[in-house]
């Protein structure tokens, strides 16, 4: 139980409180006047505004409907609801549907390289946020968030999990708690850039169990997987029957972005 109460709202606040309050508000604004807000993508000045400039926004490449009902992808006309794509009928995903934000394009990249390798942590609740937004039939019946698990070696050379920070953003939002030791990383993998698809496959295999401690975690659950970039689906697929055979009941995914070709039809 938690023992934290907070004060009652008709508590008067301590001269040292108010004070501190102030201090605080006043070495933001410093803050502000002599380091402006920059662009997260192009470094200029926002102004008064926050998130991206609006050549920036512009440019980014967002996964609106219509697109395929299970991976997510979009099409170049509305062919009705529920349809499928001809990627999903050809090789279905283990993971029952999969949301973007945007395609992974210039901007997306810059977002996500800027959290994964330039501790940009700032930039994940504003991409949250976007998440939750684009993945909210998805959340709307969840019980757990899952972050896509880092190997230890990895996680101590980056200091954190962009996949948690992510996940953590989108609790905030949405409310569903994050399951964070519900996968492990057990096998620390080459990177999966310049792979086959079927090289990606056979280079995750067995790189990721459900603790047994926390199999009550997964067990009978709703989850949604969470990541930065869906590229092959080679990770989020290996996550999936992992937890699938750790009794989770459904499984659903929502990354920031995903790798899109130019042109999609239905089938």
């Amino acid at each position: 139980m938690n023992e934290l109460v907070s004060a009652r709202p008709d508590e008067p606040q301590s001269y040292g409180a108010r004070f501190h309050d102030g201090l605080r508000e006043a070495f933001r604004l410093v803050l502000d006047f002599a380091l402006p807000r920059l662009c997260p993508s192009c470094r200029e000045p926002l102004g008064e505004g926050e998130g991206l400039c609006p050549q920036c926004w512009s440019r980014l490449s967002h996964i609106e409907p219509p697109y395929c009902a299970r991976l997510g992808i979009p099409f170049a006309y509305d062919p009705g609801p529920g349809l499928l794509s001809m990627e999903a009928i050809a090789n279905p995903p283990a993971y029952d549907r999969a949301r973007a934000v945007v395609r992974y394009d210039d901007v997306a990249r810059t977002l996500v390289h800027g959290l994964k390798y330039s501790d940009r942590l700032d930039l994940s609740p504003m991409m949250g946020r976007w998440m939750a937004r684009a993945g909210r039939e998805l959340l709307t019946d969840a019980d757990a968030l899952v972050p896509v698990p880092l190997h230890w070696r990895r996680r101590w050379a980056r200091r954190f999990n962009q996949s948690t920070a992510l996940a953590g953003a989108i609790s905030v939002v949405c409310g569903v708690r994050v399951a964070h030791n519900g996968l492990k990383r057990v096998r620390a993998t080459p990177q999966q850039v310049g792979r086959s698809r079927m090289e990606r496959a056979d280079n995750v295999q067995g790189a990721f169990v459900v603790p047994p401690e926390n199999r009550v975690q997964i067990a009978g659950r709703r989850l949604v997987l969470v990541d930065d970039v869906l590229t092959s689906g080679a990770t989020i697929d290996a996550c999936t029957r992992v937890l699938l055979r750790a009794g989770a009941a459904h499984i659903d995914v929502l990354v920031f972005a995903r790798v899109v070709a130019p042109a999609r039809s239905p089938m």
